[in-house]
């Protein structure tokens, strides 16, 4: 393309990159990307222009594309090494034409609002289609007797251990009135947030709910007076669970909430340049958080008075909810979870929150190394002593060498590239063991995966 000198603005940068003088309107574009004047260029398309026409002492000249508050510009520039020992480049631009940005969809925008709270929640649970708790999670340090309670009394209604502000309607109200909803809660200082993600499933009223609890300002850290203090004799330090993982869950979350909120332009227009940045912060706190969380489990089932809370619990029942809790991960890849009927039942002797853990690590699996467009196959069978389930991929399956070592610790079976840590599959077999059961595999090369996990099967019920 060629430009009519006339109709060209300017801008110099110097050796670093910085832009140290610019004519409008590209000032102004510059301030509202973030940057100053002079300072580092903000303009990622314009950024990488001049490095390459410094490094390589070379003249460009092409379209760029940038956001700022308002519209898309598209700006042609030509960048040119500066002569006499200068490191810098000159900057030409015409051309400029700007346009409305279009409308947020606000789908989009919905599910992204969504991908933050989950990241930044402290506290979690699982309802059925009453809004009564079924599981829940926290990592909250001030929300402990909130999880004490609500763990002791499954069944009943969330809302029995909150207090909902502004909401003077009787208990229980329609889960869209909760959703959003402010909080206080008992040894809570701070103020909290209700995220109520409804489970469809084809119905006009969900199925299950997934119940976020999200804080409106970060928990102080104070240093612990006790923690020069040594522990009690014979008692195994568990640094990762107990001390490290607190201090850093909260905010490796906030980092990828944040992330996730640039990413998705909830703030504001960017540029993809910068979106793109953000997604790989959030995929790499992702990759963090996943594996404080895989060594705090490690601790946990490798101390030596670990113990679980077995109940007689209905496999299918955990199933189901594993599976629609994965269901947005496998819809990604168009992985379709088959799972027992809703008319299905096999009854254990096991804690159900383990299970849960147990059946989420192996169909995460199963999900990870599928193809695209396939299926994972849940089944029950009853095994006599034992109540089995099994979960089948079309994966690339496993060589027998493979299928002896993917249970051991760190184990990724020579992969590099997806992200995990090699504890899951450890961590499940252990507590598998621990509840008097097994994890096992099944599987040859070509041929998927079929990963067993055999729990001891519960009495009959006696009237």
């Amino acid at each position: 393309m060629a430009s009519d000198e006339a109709d060209l603005a300017r801008a110099v940068t110097d050796g670093e990159d910085r832009l140290i003088c610019a004519e409008e309107p590209l000032a102004g574009l510059q301030l509202q990307c973030g940057g100053e004047l002079p300072g580092r260029i903000a303009i990622p398309s314009l950024l990488e222009t001049v490095r390459k026409a410094r490094r390589y002492q070379l003249k460009l000249g092409r379209n760029i594309q940038a956001h700022n508050a308002d519209e898309a510009v598209d700006v042609w520039v030509e960048v040119a090494p500066r002569q006499d020992g200068d490191p810098g480049c000159d900057i030409s631009f015409g051309g400029w034409r700007a346009s409305p940005l279009p409308a947020e969809d606000d789908e989009n925008v919905a599910i992204q609002r969504e991908v933050v709270d989950r990241q930044v929640a402290e506290f979690s649970a699982l309802l059925d289609s009453e809004q009564r708790t079924l599981v829940v999670e926290n990592c909250a340090p001030d929300l402990c007797g909130l999880h004490e309670e609500m763990a002791s009394a499954l069944g009943r209604h969330w809302t029995d251990f909150v207090s909902i502000k502004g909401l003077s309607h009787r208990q229980p109200v329609h889960w869209r009135l909760l959703d959003g909803a402010m909080l206080s809660i008992a040894g809570s200082d701070r103020d909290w947030r209700v995220a109520l993600l409804p489970k469809w499933a084809g119905e006009t009223e969900p199925g299950g709910f997934e119940l976020l609890l999200v804080a409106e300002q970060p928990l102080p850290l104070t240093p612990d007076e006790n923690s020069s203090q040594p522990e009690a004799s014979g008692a195994k330090s568990q640094m990762i669970g107990r001390e490290i993982a607190p201090v850093l869950r909260q905010p490796i979350a906030r980092i990828i909430a944040n992330a996730e909120t640039i990413r998705a332009r909830l703030a504001g227009p960017l540029a993809d340049d910068y979106a793109q940045y953000a997604a790989d912060i959030a995929n790499a706190g992702q990759l963090l958080l996943g594996l404080l969380g895989d060594l705090s489990d490690l601790e946990v089932v490798e101390a030596h008075d670990f113990a679980t809370a077995p109940d007689r619990i209905d496999l299918a029942t955990v199933v189901r909810q594993a599976a629609g809790i994965l269901g947005v991960r496998a819809n990604e890849k168009a992985i379709t979870i088959d799972v027992p009927g809703h008319g299905d039942t096999l009854f254990a002797t096991a804690e159900f929150r383990r299970v849960l853990q147990i059946l989420m690590n192996v169909i995460s699996n199963a999900i990870r190394y599928s193809p695209e467009d396939s299926q994972v196959w849940v089944r029950l069978e009853d095994a006599g002593e034992k109540a089995r389930v099994i979960i089948a991929d079309q994966g690339p399956g496993m060589t027998p060498e493979q299928a002896l070592v993917i249970f051991e610790k760190f184990e990724r079976l020579g992969r590099s590239d997806d992200g995990g840590s090699g504890l899951g599959l450890y961590i499940s077999r252990r507590l598998a063991r621990a509840m008097g059961g097994e994890l096992s595999v099944d599987s040859a090369p070509g041929q998927g995966a079929r990963l067993i996990l055999d729990l001891p099967a519960a009495p009959a019920e006696t009237d």
